[in-house]
């Protein structure tokens, strides 16, 4: 067995960037930048109103005679003498010799001219070109997420088109004679299969909207066979089960029969210790444990990381947090655990169902408690790390 630090950096070393792609901004959402990004204009382009009212030259004076109208869309030359005024509405463009726009709520207005009721400070009300950003400055800089306000952004600025990173194409193979799918009918010795439903949702949560799941019986031909065809296709393959020492786990064999190379097997932990984690080509490949615990703490450790580590993104570990405990922990295993907790702005609470086979009590859950193999023991009142999970 390797230790938890030694299998994570194994694992980054080995996940590499995606190839990049040209796409369109409007549907570059959930992607990351591959290059910085300049921005071609300025924003805002001119010199624009931030309320409907009047624009004028600011003075001493509080009446002006109207000259005319600015509103969003127009490019008006209208010349202001000190004594004059335009009527503006939110957006426009402000006159040259403009300095200043009033609320037309501070304005008492006949057809003809304003008497300001409140004068503004000189500026008010003016959003100075390039405000947002100038031209030639960066928008974004590499490795950056693009989020809805980033595709609002990039298109205000009349940017079409943007470099990204590929998304992997992931696949799923679920594993187990025992297993039903959720809808049909449980006979005895069965069970509902959760953990393709349960890694599609993950795997979701960071980016992978479109996952292939595969299901095969526990025999080593349909195993290799199935392994097989996935290998050529997909850039990631989660495999569920199968990976134990069982006289009916079949993965690891499988694997090595079709080329993987195993770069370690089994980590000193609790939950999750029979993982194995392989390459052939490009293709990083996880055989996650079946027990559903096990398997979602495993992702959320070492798969998550990978796959972020693909999509471009520079941050691909979680910040962890600290927190006081609320209560005693001991840990006699000589293993790294990952304890299901709950926490707050002060504390964290280590929650009951700490079973590997158990759902219910991730489903609550917030966090990993992380407890290293070196620590035995951690007392009620002790600062502890987490690491937040979605």
């Amino acid at each position: 067995m390797i230790k938890v630090e030694d299998a994570i950096a194994i694992i980054e070393a080995n996940s590499k960037k995606m190839s990049t792609k040209l796409i369109q901004v409007s549907k570059a959402l959930g992607y990351v930048l591959a290059e910085k990004v300049i921005s071609p204009i300025n924003m805002p382009p001119f010199r624009q109103s931030a309320m409907d009212g009047y624009a004028f030259t600011h003075s001493i004076r509080h009446q002006y005679d109207i000259i005319g109208t600015s509103q969003a869309g127009d490019h008006s030359n209208i010349k202001l003498k000190n004594t004059e005024a335009i009527r503006i509405f939110t957006g426009a463009f402000v006159p040259d010799n403009a300095d200043t726009v009033v609320m037309q709520e501070h304005v008492m207005a006949n057809k003809d001219s304003i008497l300001i009721a409140t004068m503004p400070e000189k500026l008010s009300n003016v959003r100075p070109k390039g405000e947002q950003i100038a031209k030639d400055e960066v928008v974004f800089e590499a490795n950056t997420l693009i989020t809805p306000a980033a595709i609002g952004f990039l298109a205000c600025l009349g940017i079409t088109e943007v470099e990204v990173y590929k998304k992997p194409k992931v696949a799923i193979l679920v594993t187990g004679n025992e297993l039903v799918q959720p809808g049909k009918k449980l006979k005895k010795g069965k069970i509902f299969e959760s953990n393709s439903f349960m890694l599609e949702a993950a795997l979701e949560t960071i980016g992978i909207k479109k996952t292939k799941v595969y299901r095969v019986k526990d025999n080593l031909k349909a195993t290799k066979k199935a392994l097989k065809s996935i290998l050529k296709k997909y850039d990631v393959v989660l495999i569920s089960g199968g990976i134990s020492v069982g006289d009916y786990d079949f993965v690891k064999e499988a694997l090595l029969q079709n080329g993987v190379q195993e770069l370690f097997y089994k980590i000193n932990q609790r939950p999750g210790k029979p993982m194995f984690f392989g390459s052939k080509n490009e293709t990083l490949v996880f055989a996650l444990p079946g027990n559903p615990a096990s398997s979602l703490t495993n992702f959320y450790i070492y798969v998550s990381p990978a796959i972020k580590n693909k999509l471009g993104f520079s941050e691909i570990h979680k910040t962890k947090v600290v927190r006081k405990l609320n209560s005693d922990i001991k840990n006699t295993t000589g293993k790294t655990l990952f304890l299901k907790a709950k926490y707050d702005e002060t504390n964290v609470t280590v929650l009951d169902g700490q079973s590997s086979a158990m759902l219910n009590t991730f489903a609550v859950a917030n966090s990993l408690l992380i407890v290293p193999e070196d620590i035995v023991e951690y007392k009620k009142g002790q600062l502890v790390t987490l690491l937040p999970i979605d």
